[in-house]
């Protein structure tokens, strides 16, 4: 199969939540484990920061892998979702893997896949850990697909684990208290293991606290040690927090001896996470005139930081291109969401997509109205059409919208 004919394969013959939603999810490791046997144990020979959280997992683990980079290390960066290609997810210095590792990895594999019926996400980690060990990676950002305690990646033994903050998502899997996805999220501790808390609330602290205790690790609140800040080229208000896990996260490192870290690379790398990383989707300018903003913030703890952020720019009108999936709580999303804006309903180029009819008319209960577009390109388009050069374009709401506008 050639790298295409490889991905549909992935795609569209394994359960995958991306597209799938609530059937995709496994509840324990068995295949993980059974698959890393299988490969000969790759993640038993990395070094590795595993990061999970409810939001900013994916700033964070690029901010972290940029300031490595910057220090010289060869960085090996695993995330999910991609935005545009299945290659995002696995770097090594903001480079993508190779379309020819991917072909003959599924190749090599693919009968004790089917055997096994292994998920998408089992096989993307399993792929991630066997390519970052035949490159002999320095180090490697992990972040977590979803949760922690039963989540592919949670094999490891990292040398640091960090959870960037905890809100009330994938609450069907997770549980639907702040301490339920706080006790899930806490299931990366591992035994001895340094442990960075981004935010932590007073329904979660303890949590984090008991955890740390059980497991003999050391546990840092970054929102409470960090006080200095460093310029970026993340602009999204929510990427303080963001920094400051990274920084406290440098700090262990370099305490534990094993990585040469400057204060001019963590400036750089915290400068440069772009260039040096390829990340997108964050708090990202399209447009000038019109301004046009992309965020691929999702639910209300992330919403609300740029739902706010957006009410402090300086525009005469609004236009807000919302998509969202299907298994989203809107009762919870829509409320947040300005009333004074024009909004263009469409519907993400995915299974697990909502549809805009049904969008728009639930949007309509909470006074924002607008029009129904049969894609978010053609959404896009109307909104630029519509906009006057004083005028500013939100675009967001869900992970695939924004993949679809880049």
């Amino acid at each position: 199969m050639n790298y295409q004919e490889t991905i549909n394969w992935m795609f569209s013959q394994l359960p995958m939540y991306q597209t799938q939603g609530a059937s995709a999810y496994k509840e324990d490791l068995t295949n993980t484990l059974l698959l890393a046997e299988h490969l000969n144990h790759p993640e038993c020979d990395l070094k590795c920061v595993h990061v999970a959280g409810t939001n900013g997992k994916g700033s964070t683990s690029h901010l972290l892998a940029s300031v490595l980079q910057e220090a010289g290390y060869k960085v090996g960066l695993y995330t999910s979702p991609h935005l545009k290609d299945y290659r995002e997810r696995i770097k090594i210095n903001g480079k993508e893997i190779s379309k020819e590792f991917v072909c003959e990895f599924i190749s090599k594999n693919k009968s004790f896949f089917e055997e096994n019926q292994l998920s998408f996400f089992e096989m993307t980690v399993g792929l991630a850990f066997e390519y970052f060990k035949k490159e002999k990676t320095d180090i490697n950002i992990i972040e977590v697909g979803m949760g922690g305690r039963l989540d592919s990646t949670n094999i490891l033994n990292p040398l640091i684990s960090v959870i960037t903050n905890i809100g009330l998502d994938h609450t069907q899997f997770l549980g639907n208290t702040l301490e339920a996805i706080a006790f899930e999220k806490a299931g990366i501790i591992k035994n001895t293991v340094p442990i960075i808390i981004g935010e932590y609330k007073k329904e979660t602290k303890n949590v984090f606290l008991n955890k740390a205790k059980e497991t003999n690790s050391d546990i840092f609140f970054a929102s409470d040690l960090i006080k200095e800040t460093y310029q970026s080229e993340l602009l999204g208000d929510y990427q303080t927090h963001n920094k400051k896990t990274v920084l406290q996260t440098i700090k262990v490192l370099q305490s534990q001896n094993k990585f040469k870290i400057t204060e001019e690379n963590i400036r750089n790398g915290l400068q440069k996470v772009i260039k040096n990383t390829g990340l997108q989707g964050r708090w990202q300018q399209l447009n000038e005139t019109p301004k046009v903003i992309c965020d691929t913030a999702h639910n209300s703890h992330g919403l609300k930081i740029v739902l706010n952020q957006l009410q402090n720019e300086k525009f005469e009108q609004l236009h807000i291109v919302l998509g969202v999936v299907n298994d989203k709580d809107l009762n919870e999303i829509l409320p947040l969401f300005p009333k004074n804006a024009k909004y263009y309903f469409c519907k993400p180029n995915i299974p697990r997509g909502l549809n805009a009819e049904i969008l728009q008319k639930k949007a309509a209960d909470f006074q924002l109205n607008g029009k129904v577009y049969n894609s978010i390109s053609n959404a896009y388009q109307e909104a630029l059409k519509s906009s006057t050069k004083k005028d500013f374009i939100y675009i967001g709401g869900s992970t695939f919208v924004v993949a679809e506008v880049l």
